[in-house]
Protein backbone atom coordinates (compact mmCIF):
# COMPACT_ATOMS: atom_id res chain seq x y z
CA UNK A 1 0.00 0.00 0.00
CA UNK A 2 1.15 3.56 -0.63
CA UNK A 3 -0.92 5.35 2.01
CA UNK A 4 0.36 5.83 5.59
CA UNK A 5 0.64 2.80 7.84
CA UNK A 6 -2.68 1.51 9.07
CA UNK A 7 -4.31 1.67 12.47
CA UNK A 8 -6.03 -1.67 13.03
CA UNK A 9 -9.00 -1.18 15.36
CA UNK A 10 -9.94 -4.87 15.30
CA UNK A 11 -7.00 -7.04 16.31
CA UNK A 12 -6.97 -9.71 18.99
CA UNK A 13 -4.60 -11.27 21.45
CA UNK A 14 -4.67 -14.62 23.20
CA UNK A 15 -3.02 -14.56 26.64
CA UNK A 16 -1.22 -17.83 27.49
CA UNK A 17 -3.81 -18.82 30.11
CA UNK A 18 -6.61 -18.58 27.53
CA UNK A 19 -4.81 -20.35 24.67
CA UNK A 20 -6.38 -23.77 25.11
CA UNK A 21 -9.88 -22.41 25.65
CA UNK A 22 -9.69 -20.19 22.55
CA UNK A 23 -8.45 -23.05 20.38
CA UNK A 24 -11.25 -25.26 21.68
CA UNK A 25 -13.83 -22.56 21.02
CA UNK A 26 -12.61 -22.14 17.42
CA UNK A 27 -12.69 -25.89 16.85
CA UNK A 28 -16.24 -26.07 18.20
CA UNK A 29 -17.23 -23.37 15.69
CA UNK A 30 -15.60 -25.26 12.82
CA UNK A 31 -13.07 -22.45 12.41
CA UNK A 32 -9.25 -22.48 12.12
CA UNK A 33 -7.71 -22.51 15.60
CA UNK A 34 -5.94 -19.17 16.13
CA UNK A 35 -2.26 -19.02 17.07
CA UNK A 36 -0.92 -15.81 18.63
CA UNK A 37 2.15 -14.37 20.28
CA UNK A 38 3.48 -10.82 20.43
CA UNK A 39 6.40 -11.37 18.06
CA UNK A 40 4.30 -13.01 15.35
CA UNK A 41 1.67 -10.31 15.69
CA UNK A 42 4.22 -7.55 15.08
CA UNK A 43 5.68 -9.47 12.13
CA UNK A 44 2.20 -9.77 10.64
CA UNK A 45 1.62 -6.06 11.17
CA UNK A 46 4.87 -5.20 9.40
CA UNK A 47 3.92 -7.35 6.40
CA UNK A 48 0.49 -5.68 6.18
CA UNK A 49 1.59 -2.08 6.84
CA UNK A 50 -0.21 -1.91 10.19
CA UNK A 51 1.45 0.63 12.44
CA UNK A 52 -0.70 0.02 15.53
CA UNK A 53 -3.09 -2.77 16.48
CA UNK A 54 -5.84 -2.16 19.02
CA UNK A 55 -5.89 -5.41 20.98
CA UNK A 56 -9.05 -6.97 22.37
CA UNK A 57 -10.11 -10.36 23.72
CA UNK A 58 -12.85 -11.87 21.59
CA UNK A 59 -14.51 -14.52 23.75
CA UNK A 60 -16.66 -14.81 26.88
CA UNK A 61 -14.57 -14.46 30.04
CA UNK A 62 -16.72 -16.77 32.15
CA UNK A 63 -19.68 -19.08 32.31
CA UNK A 64 -23.19 -17.65 32.88
CA UNK A 65 -23.27 -19.01 36.44
CA UNK A 66 -19.77 -17.84 37.42
CA UNK A 67 -19.67 -14.02 37.68
CA UNK A 68 -16.73 -14.16 40.10
CA UNK A 69 -14.72 -16.21 37.63
CA UNK A 70 -15.63 -13.81 34.81
CA UNK A 71 -14.46 -10.83 36.86
CA UNK A 72 -11.17 -12.55 37.68
CA UNK A 73 -10.53 -13.56 34.07
CA UNK A 74 -11.35 -10.09 32.75
CA UNK A 75 -8.90 -8.56 35.23
CA UNK A 76 -6.15 -11.02 34.24
CA UNK A 77 -6.68 -10.49 30.51
CA UNK A 78 -6.74 -6.70 30.85
CA UNK A 79 -3.65 -6.61 33.06
CA UNK A 80 -1.77 -8.82 30.60
CA UNK A 81 -2.81 -6.64 27.66
CA UNK A 82 -1.92 -3.42 29.46
CA UNK A 83 1.62 -4.71 30.05
CA UNK A 84 2.02 -5.39 26.33
CA UNK A 85 0.84 -1.89 25.48
CA UNK A 86 3.09 -0.32 28.13
CA UNK A 87 6.11 -2.00 26.53
CA UNK A 88 5.10 -1.13 22.93
CA UNK A 89 2.66 1.80 22.89
CA UNK A 90 3.72 2.55 19.33
CA UNK A 91 2.55 -0.86 18.09
CA UNK A 92 -0.38 -1.71 20.36
CA UNK A 93 -3.46 -0.21 21.97
CA UNK A 94 -6.01 -1.79 24.29
CA UNK A 95 -9.77 -2.25 24.36
CA UNK A 96 -10.43 -3.78 27.78
CA UNK A 97 -12.82 -6.71 28.07
CA UNK A 98 -15.80 -6.37 30.44
CA UNK A 99 -17.52 -9.27 32.27
CA UNK A 100 -21.10 -8.73 31.10
CA UNK A 101 -23.90 -9.52 31.90
CA UNK A 102 -22.56 -8.72 35.39
CA UNK A 103 -23.20 -4.95 35.31
CA UNK A 104 -21.54 -4.20 38.65
CA UNK A 105 -18.51 -6.21 37.59
CA UNK A 106 -18.43 -4.45 34.21
CA UNK A 107 -18.60 -1.03 35.87
CA UNK A 108 -15.75 -1.90 38.22
CA UNK A 109 -13.60 -3.34 35.45
CA UNK A 110 -14.25 -0.39 33.12
CA UNK A 111 -13.17 2.05 35.82
CA UNK A 112 -10.05 0.03 36.61
CA UNK A 113 -9.09 -0.45 32.97
CA UNK A 114 -9.67 3.15 31.91
CA UNK A 115 -8.24 4.81 35.04
CA UNK A 116 -5.47 2.44 36.12
CA UNK A 117 -4.49 0.52 32.99
CA UNK A 118 -4.85 3.42 30.51
CA UNK A 119 -7.05 1.37 28.19
CA UNK A 120 -8.07 3.14 24.97
CA UNK A 121 -11.63 1.85 25.25
CA UNK A 122 -13.57 -1.28 26.09
CA UNK A 123 -14.96 -4.27 24.26
CA UNK A 124 -18.21 -6.15 24.82
CA UNK A 125 -19.76 -9.09 23.01
CA UNK A 126 -22.83 -8.64 20.84
CA UNK A 127 -24.83 -10.65 23.34
CA UNK A 128 -23.94 -11.57 26.91
CA UNK A 129 -25.09 -15.15 27.39
CA UNK A 130 -28.20 -14.36 25.35
CA UNK A 131 -28.88 -10.85 26.67
CA UNK A 132 -28.59 -8.17 23.98
CA UNK A 133 -26.99 -4.79 24.50
CA UNK A 134 -30.17 -2.72 24.48
CA UNK A 135 -31.36 -4.54 27.61
CA UNK A 136 -32.44 -1.95 30.22
CA UNK A 137 -30.30 -3.77 32.81
CA UNK A 138 -27.19 -2.45 31.02
CA UNK A 139 -28.27 1.20 31.35
CA UNK A 140 -25.85 2.02 34.25
CA UNK A 141 -22.92 0.82 32.15
CA UNK A 142 -23.89 2.93 29.14
CA UNK A 143 -24.37 5.97 31.38
CA UNK A 144 -20.88 5.58 32.82
CA UNK A 145 -19.23 4.99 29.46
CA UNK A 146 -21.05 7.99 28.02
CA UNK A 147 -19.81 10.18 30.87
CA UNK A 148 -16.28 9.12 29.94
CA UNK A 149 -16.77 9.46 26.15
CA UNK A 150 -15.60 5.86 25.74
CA UNK A 151 -14.84 3.99 22.53
CA UNK A 152 -16.64 0.62 22.61
CA UNK A 153 -15.85 -2.26 20.26
CA UNK A 154 -18.91 -4.53 19.99
CA UNK A 155 -17.46 -7.88 19.00
CA UNK A 156 -19.78 -10.52 17.54
CA UNK A 157 -20.42 -13.87 19.15
CA UNK A 158 -22.76 -16.75 18.44
CA UNK A 159 -26.47 -15.94 18.83
CA UNK A 160 -28.65 -17.97 21.18
CA UNK A 161 -29.99 -21.21 19.78
CA UNK A 162 -28.58 -24.13 17.89
CA UNK A 163 -26.07 -23.55 15.12
CA UNK A 164 -26.22 -25.31 11.77
CA UNK A 165 -23.84 -28.23 12.00
CA UNK A 166 -22.24 -27.62 8.60
CA UNK A 167 -22.03 -23.80 8.77
CA UNK A 168 -19.33 -22.26 11.01
CA UNK A 169 -20.86 -19.65 13.30
CA UNK A 170 -18.22 -16.96 12.55
CA UNK A 171 -19.07 -17.11 8.86
CA UNK A 172 -22.79 -16.20 8.94
CA UNK A 173 -24.04 -16.13 12.54
CA UNK A 174 -21.56 -13.52 13.75
CA UNK A 175 -22.61 -10.86 11.17
CA UNK A 176 -26.23 -11.69 12.00
CA UNK A 177 -25.61 -11.14 15.71
CA UNK A 178 -23.83 -7.84 15.07
CA UNK A 179 -26.85 -6.67 13.09
CA UNK A 180 -29.24 -7.89 15.74
CA UNK A 181 -27.54 -6.12 18.66
CA UNK A 182 -27.11 -2.88 16.68
CA UNK A 183 -30.84 -2.77 15.96
CA UNK A 184 -31.61 -3.67 19.57
CA UNK A 185 -29.46 -0.78 20.79
CA UNK A 186 -31.09 1.70 18.40
CA UNK A 187 -34.68 0.63 19.00
CA UNK A 188 -34.08 0.90 22.74
CA UNK A 189 -32.66 4.41 22.28
CA UNK A 190 -29.16 3.75 23.62
CA UNK A 191 -27.09 5.62 20.97
CA UNK A 192 -29.45 8.59 21.13
CA UNK A 193 -29.39 8.81 24.96
CA UNK A 194 -25.63 8.33 25.13
CA UNK A 195 -24.15 10.13 22.11
CA UNK A 196 -20.67 10.48 23.62
CA UNK A 197 -20.08 6.72 23.36
CA UNK A 198 -18.39 5.83 20.06
CA UNK A 199 -19.46 2.27 19.18
CA UNK A 200 -17.55 0.25 16.56
CA UNK A 201 -19.38 -2.53 14.71
CA UNK A 202 -16.92 -5.05 13.21
CA UNK A 203 -17.12 -6.63 9.78
CA UNK A 204 -18.81 -3.61 8.16
CA UNK A 205 -21.67 -3.84 10.63
CA UNK A 206 -22.80 -7.30 9.58
CA UNK A 207 -25.82 -6.86 7.30
CA UNK A 208 -26.66 -3.40 8.60
CA UNK A 209 -25.54 -1.12 5.70
CA UNK A 210 -26.99 -3.35 2.99
CA UNK A 211 -30.43 -3.70 4.63
CA UNK A 212 -30.54 -0.43 6.56
CA UNK A 213 -33.64 0.96 4.84
CA UNK A 214 -35.52 -2.27 5.49
CA UNK A 215 -34.52 -2.11 9.17
CA UNK A 216 -35.54 1.55 9.34
CA UNK A 217 -39.15 0.49 8.85
CA UNK A 218 -39.06 -0.52 12.51
CA UNK A 219 -39.59 3.20 13.06
CA UNK A 220 -43.13 2.78 11.72
CA UNK A 221 -43.96 0.21 14.39
CA UNK A 222 -43.19 2.22 17.54
CA UNK A 223 -44.80 5.38 18.82
CA UNK A 224 -42.37 8.28 18.83
CA UNK A 225 -40.01 6.82 16.24
CA UNK A 226 -39.71 7.29 12.49
CA UNK A 227 -37.74 5.53 9.77
CA UNK A 228 -35.62 8.65 9.39
CA UNK A 229 -34.84 8.65 13.10
CA UNK A 230 -33.84 4.99 13.03
CA UNK A 231 -31.52 5.61 10.08
CA UNK A 232 -29.95 8.59 11.85
CA UNK A 233 -29.23 6.50 14.93
CA UNK A 234 -27.88 3.55 12.92
CA UNK A 235 -25.42 5.94 11.26
CA UNK A 236 -24.02 6.89 14.66
CA UNK A 237 -22.08 3.63 14.66
CA UNK A 238 -18.52 3.25 13.40
CA UNK A 239 -17.71 0.30 11.13
CA UNK A 240 -14.50 -1.63 10.52
CA UNK A 241 -13.42 -3.39 7.34
CA UNK A 242 -12.24 -6.68 8.91
CA UNK A 243 -13.12 -9.66 6.71
CA UNK A 244 -15.53 -7.38 4.83
CA UNK A 245 -13.67 -5.27 2.27
CA UNK A 246 -15.06 -7.05 -0.77
CA UNK A 247 -16.16 -5.37 -4.01
CA UNK A 248 -19.85 -5.98 -3.25
CA UNK A 249 -19.64 -4.87 0.39
CA UNK A 250 -17.63 -1.65 0.09
CA UNK A 251 -20.14 0.33 -2.03
CA UNK A 252 -22.94 -0.40 0.45
CA UNK A 253 -20.79 0.41 3.49
CA UNK A 254 -19.42 3.65 2.06
CA UNK A 255 -22.87 4.77 0.89
CA UNK A 256 -24.33 4.20 4.36
CA UNK A 257 -21.67 5.12 6.92
CA UNK A 258 -21.37 8.69 8.17
CA UNK A 259 -18.25 10.56 7.05
CA UNK A 260 -15.27 9.50 9.16
CA UNK A 261 -16.97 6.38 10.49
CA UNK A 262 -15.18 3.65 8.48
CA UNK A 263 -12.04 2.17 10.04
CA UNK A 264 -9.49 -0.43 9.02
CA UNK A 265 -9.63 -3.81 10.78
CA UNK A 266 -7.84 -7.14 10.33
CA UNK A 267 -9.46 -9.50 12.89
CA UNK A 268 -6.07 -11.21 13.25
CA UNK A 269 -5.54 -13.97 14.38
CA UNK A 270 -9.21 -15.04 14.28
CA UNK A 271 -9.11 -14.42 10.53
CA UNK A 272 -5.88 -16.07 9.30
CA UNK A 273 -3.37 -13.74 7.70
CA UNK A 274 -3.54 -15.39 4.29
CA UNK A 275 -7.30 -14.77 4.25
CA UNK A 276 -6.98 -11.21 5.49
CA UNK A 277 -4.40 -10.09 2.94
CA UNK A 278 -6.94 -10.67 0.18
CA UNK A 279 -9.29 -8.21 1.84
CA UNK A 280 -6.40 -5.75 2.27
CA UNK A 281 -5.74 -5.96 -1.47
CA UNK A 282 -9.42 -5.41 -2.24
CA UNK A 283 -9.41 -2.33 -0.02
CA UNK A 284 -6.31 -0.89 -1.70
CA UNK A 285 -7.50 -1.63 -5.24
CA UNK A 286 -11.09 -0.42 -4.85
CA UNK A 287 -11.50 1.91 -7.86
CA UNK A 288 -13.96 4.44 -6.47
CA UNK A 289 -12.15 6.11 -3.57
CA UNK A 290 -12.60 9.86 -3.29
CA UNK A 291 -9.38 11.84 -2.79
CA UNK A 292 -8.03 11.15 0.70
CA UNK A 293 -10.74 8.62 1.52
CA UNK A 294 -8.52 5.53 1.60
CA UNK A 295 -6.03 7.27 3.90
CA UNK A 296 -8.93 8.19 6.19
CA UNK A 297 -10.09 4.56 6.35
CA UNK A 298 -6.57 3.22 6.86
CA UNK A 299 -5.53 5.74 9.47
CA UNK A 300 -7.08 9.20 9.61
CA UNK A 301 -10.49 8.22 11.00
CA UNK A 302 -8.85 6.14 13.74
CA UNK A 303 -6.62 9.06 14.70
CA UNK A 304 -9.70 11.23 15.13
CA UNK A 305 -11.38 8.53 17.22
CA UNK A 306 -8.25 7.76 19.29
CA UNK A 307 -6.21 10.97 19.39
CA UNK A 308 -3.22 9.45 21.21
CA UNK A 309 -2.43 7.60 17.97
CA UNK A 310 -2.16 10.75 15.89
CA UNK A 311 1.25 11.38 14.45
CA UNK A 312 2.96 14.69 14.86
Amino acid sequence: MTSPARVDVHQHLIPPEQRRAMSGRATAFGWPAPVWDERSAIAMMDRRSIATGMLSFAAPVGAPDDPAGARATARKVNTYTAELVKDRPDRFGHFAVLPLPDVDGALAEAAHALDELDADGVTVLSNAHGRYLGDPAFEPLWAELDARGTVVLIHPTAPPGAALSDLPAPLADFPYDTTRTALHLVLNGVPRRYPRIRMILPHAGGFLPYASHRFACAGRLRTGTTPEGVLTDLRRFYFDTAFAAGPAMLPSLLAFAAPGHVLYGSDFPMVPEDWGTGFDAALDSYPHWAPGQLHAVNRGNAEALLPRLARG
